[in-house]
């Protein structure tokens, strides 16, 4: 006999584990707004098992998920593809909540030295994705290419910056995007600061604070900043969100 209680306490849960209510809100208004539990209920059940949670913790990956969803990027452009964790974020918000966006992801090419190159593991989660363009050279200037090529006429990029972590590369990257991109949004991946005795890479949060001195005052800033790695988000003032597509 069929016990009809378990089968709809069954089709429930899988409604709320694949199906995804508007995650904008108040889209009019000024402040940066989410439905922060259909946010948390995806990451939790369509990202945490394809991309566990690390190097992205819970918190940054409901961050990366609400810029995208909030600020409907046209392009978004990351440096640092490794196996294609974070690609792979953007590629299932765009695909869950209808983002039509072009994701490219840049690495190191394979004659360049660096501690964490993933050499024929790079864009692993990512490979064959619709959408998913992977390049290989410096994250500044071919970012800077792929956008002079787009067919857009309105462009709303959205920059993940994830590279090198000293101080001197994030603030030159910082530097190039707004100077080269003046509508682009921007995330900034291991920005958590701690006191030098901590003797954490320090670099991306003095870079963001530096290039903010200097820099009229166009971002709000959002951060997720309670402990290593951190995230931030640089978004522009008075961006108006493009339209939700349910799907």
């Amino acid at each position: 006999m069929i016990d009809r209680v378990a089968v709809t306490n069954l089709l429930k849960t899988i409604r709320e584990r694949f199906t995804f209510d508007n995650p904008v809100l108040n889209r009019d208004c000024t402040e940066f707004e989410v439905n922060n539990w259909t946010i948390s209920r995806f990451v939790l059940h369509k990202l945490v098992p394809i991309v566990g949670v690390r190097p992205f913790p819970l918190n940054e990956q409901m961050l990366m998920v609400a810029a995208l969803c909030r600020l409907q990027p046209t392009h978004i452009i990351e440096w640092g593809t490794n196996i294609g964790k974070s690609a792979r974020i953007f590629y299932e918000t765009c695909k869950t909540f209808g983002i039509s966006a072009e994701i490219h992801s840049i690495d190191l090419p394979d004659d360049v030295m660096h501690g964490e190159h993933p050499r024929e593991k790079r864009g692993l989660l990512v490979r064959g994705k619709e959408g998913v363009n992977l390049h290989l050279g410096d994250g500044l200037e071919t970012s800077q290419n792929i956008l002079s090529q787009s067919r857009n006429a309105t462009i709303r990029p959205l920059f993940f910056v994830d590279g090198d972590h000293s101080y001197a590369s994030v603030k030159r990257e910082l530097e190039g995007i707004i100077s080269n991109a003046p509508m682009a949004n921007i995330l900034l991946h291991d920005t958590f600061y701690q006191s030098a005795g901590s003797e954490y890479n320090i670099g991306p949060a003095q870079a963001i604070d530096d290039v903010l001195k200097s820099t009229p005052n166009d971002f709000n800033l959002l951060a997720q900043n309670t402990g290593l790695p951190g995230m931030t988000l640089l978004w522009r003032s008075g961006h108006t969100p493009g339209n939700y597509d349910h799907r």
